[in-house]
């Protein structure tokens, strides 16, 4: 897999002015700025719930074979600092806009489900091992939202999310949908591995907050950020197929 080089002058230019970005977008956004977000305003979340139980067999029969379900770190470099290698990964089947059609051919139901997702940008599972902390962070952009499923959620308060001053937990069949972009840490304080349906979907904005947004969206999904995050990815599935572990 690619270390993670130093960006180019635009990238960092960018992220420098993500907080103005993000403010601007704050302001012509449909739905609250806040950090958790009513399930009410996003109603493909109810689809979700109804099909949870379909979701967790196609994602435990993934989980079957953990040695083929690639740490968040070695797929996207730039997650390095937050995800642990033993401790956060992420089955991808679609990434920022890209989808992983060989992920998806192992989940049928599942992505036939994701792909009726309006304004669809990610879906992973996303398997946080036990023991895990993934320290304090941001999300790249206030115009996407995200949307966790609980699939597998160990029992008790030790299986928990902090976003801004807010604690929060899983329930199974249970949505939460939240704004990333406000400062967030996951723990995993049990002996027992956890499983979310994380999907990211587009913010409902009025204009011009969609001009801003979309602009910010079609660079990210053109930065090396996402290019070497799709290019590891399908470098792992091959290496996976052929038996090779070797991910130097």
């Amino acid at each position: 897999m690619s270390t993670n080089p130093r960006r180019p002058w635009l990238y960092r230019a960018v992220k420098k002015a993500r907080p103005s970005l993000d403010r601007l977008i704050a302001r012509y956004s449909e739905i609250p700025d806040t950090p958790v977000l009513n399930p009410a305003d996003f109603p493909f979340t109810r689809m979700l719930r109804e099909s949870w139980l379909m979701i967790r067999h196609e994602a435990e029969t993934v989980l079957a074979n953990p040695d083929g379900i690639p740490p968040l770190a070695a797929i996207s470099p730039d997650h390095r600092r937050i995800a642990p290698i033993a401790e956060w990964q992420s089955f991808f089947l679609h990434g920022y806009g890209t989808p992983i059609a060989e992920n998806l051919a192992r989940c049928p139901k599942t992505a036939r489900l994701i792909g009726a997702i309006p304004d669809l940008n990610s879906a992973f599972f996303s398997v946080l091992r036990p023991g895990a902390h993934i320290p304090p962070h941001r999300g790249v952009t206030k115009g996407l939202v995200t949307t966790h499923l609980g699939l597998v959620v160990p029992a008790g308060a030790g299986c928990r999310m902090r976003i801004g001053s807010e604690i929060v937990r899983w329930g199974h069949g249970e949505t939460l949908t939240f704004d990333d972009t406000f400062e967030h840490e996951v723990w995993n304080d049990t002996p027992e591995t956890r499983v979310v349906l994380l999907i990211q979907t587009r913010r409902r904005l009025r204009f011009p907050g969609t001009v801003v947004a979309d602009a910010l969206l079609w660079g990210i999904r053109r930065s090396p950020f996402v290019r070497e995050g799709v290019a590891n990815l399908s470098a792992w599935n091959a290496a996976h197929r052929t038996g090779d572990r070797t991910r130097g």
